[in-house]
């Protein structure tokens, strides 16, 4: 059975709406070393939502591979293999399975693919597209293997 998952974060939405600053927020969704690294980076804000977003991709594939719906962010621990101007790479781990991530990033919103294995990365379809009214349109048609959807941003990937 292959599996992907998807997850995309609007920054400015995340800006007004997450203060992830607040006290005892990072210990909820990253492990210890995640949080070393956020205060410890220039760009901590979008450290953060890469994170998150390289997570809750991960987590969409874990819970339709194992039939569990409970989601623990700070559980999953997320390694950043790459980060360049405009995209990184890494992994997530969870209950002794990983799953291989992409993401872009940008000044505007970040999106993160999830894959069992780095070679599936190749086959996933990617489309992003920007709702200003926050109205989604009705994608249920095209059959998107996973769906993720945050302020303008609408994200679908297909196998």
């Amino acid at each position: 059975m292959r599996l992907a998952g998807n997850d995309i974060v609007d920054l400015r939405l995340a800006a007004t709406e997450s203060n992830w600053m607040r006290k005892g927020y990072l210990q909820k969704i990253c492990s210890e070393k995640e949080q070393l690294l956020i205060r410890e980076s220039e760009h901590a804000n979008q450290l953060v939502w890469l994170f998150w977003s390289m997570k809750e991709a991960a987590y969409k594939i874990h819970s339709r591979k194992t039939g569990q719906r409970t989601y623990a962010p700070a559980a999953l621990e997320t390694t950043i293999q790459t980060l360049k101007p405009g995209c990184s790479s890494g992994f997530v781990s969870v209950e002794n399975c990983i799953y291989y991530t992409q993401s872009e990033v940008n000044e505007e919103m970040i999106h993160s693919l999830a894959a069992p294995a780095p070679s599936l990365m190749k086959e996933i379809e990617v489309r992003i597209s920007l709702h200003q009214d926050g109205v989604y349109p009705d994608y249920a048609s095209t059959n998107p293997h996973s769906v993720s959807h945050h302020g303008v941003y609408l994200a679908l990937i297909y196998l």
